[in-house]
């Protein structure tokens, strides 16, 4: 019995001293997400993470050698627009929200789940309903986003009509005199020119660069905002595209750049976890301390901040 209570003691301590050594690797980092008091998350539309390697992008690539990243992240089937950008913000795949097709505007599958907003959990109504008081925003090229998000349950909303000037002159202007909890920014931009003149064309190229002034310019207002050491920005796209379209199941369609940087974020990290969009919303409730929906799918990317 005496080597039985000894042998049990020295496993006790193990134990103990195993979790203490957790614990002291945990805390710096819990201790820097916790100064995380502002995300923006810019969602560029029709952004296939294929270009990225190539593109003239000064502005994001700052933000990959700062940050974390992955060019292997990917959409949810279909490949399009309203399906992902619902995903992504409601953090769960289309067979639980059930917006399925690339313009939908309610649920072509009755919703497996809703809240007071009458529609599927988005990480607007779990902001709001465990931080009331926050200040949230969502700035929006493309008018189909108001279809998808939960317009009560946000502070700001902006609609700018396929206005990319306009959408970026809002979003700095309500970064900058509202300093939002969470700010969503959609830009349309490079979709339109997909579409008209086609993926790996040297006019799909050329319009990242206008889109990386756009990502210079929020980056900025996050500065003059004087917030840039208490925020996360994370970027992503809905999907990427092929010749002229986009819906289907080629790497190039699927395959969206994600990316992450700020305050308790890794630097110069490739993120070499799985990434499914939806993980986004996961990710951003993770980082603010909030309980997920039980009908949420998605994993916070912990390997981002150093966490597995």
């Amino acid at each position: 019995m005496v080597q039985i209570r000894e042998y049990l003691n020295i496993v006790s301590k193990r134990k103990l001293l195993y979790t203490l050594f957790l614990l002291a690797i945990a805390l710096p980092i819990n201790a820097q997400v916790s100064k995380a008091k502002h995300i923006v998350l810019i969602g560029c539309d029709g952004f296939g993470a294929y270009a990225l390697p190539e593109a003239d992008m000064p502005n994001l690539k700052k933000l990959m050698e700062t940050g974390a990243w992955s060019l292997k992240a990917r959409s949810v089937l279909p490949s399009s627009s309203a399906v992902n950008w619902a995903s992504m913000l409601m953090g769960a795949s289309p067979t639980l929200h059930g917006y399925t097709e690339w313009g939908s505007k309610t649920p072509e599958i009755p919703s497996a789940d809703t809240t007071t907003y009458k529609l599927f959990p988005s990480i607007f109504s779990v902001i709001r309903q465990q931080k009331k008081q926050s200040v949230t925003a969502a700035v929006y090229s493309w008018p189909g986003i108001g279809h998808l998000i939960e317009k009560d349950a946000i502070t700001k909303v902006i609609p700018t009509n396929d206005n990319e000037d306009l959408c970026l002159k809002e979003a700095v202007k309500v970064i900058q005199e509202e300093k939002p909890l969470f700010t969503f920014i959609h830009f349309d931009e490079p979709d339109h020119t997909g579409h008209e003149i086609g993926h790996r064309t040297p006019a799909y190229y050329t319009k990242l660069k206008e889109v990386d002034q756009r990502i210079g310019e929020i980056v900025n207002a996050v500065k003059a905002a004087g917030i840039a050491d208490e925020t996360i920005i994370i970027l992503s796209a809905d999907h990427g595209g092929k010749d002229k379209g986009h819906g289907g199941k080629s790497l190039d369609e699927v395959q969206i750049p994600w990316v992450i940087n700020g305050v308790g974020i890794k630097k110069g990290h490739e993120i070499k976890d799985v990434i499914i969009t939806y993980d986004t919303a996961a990710t951003i409730a993770w980082i603010l301390g909030l309980d997920t929906p039980q009908s949420w799918r998605g994993k916070a990317v912990l390997s981002a901040f150093g966490m597995k």
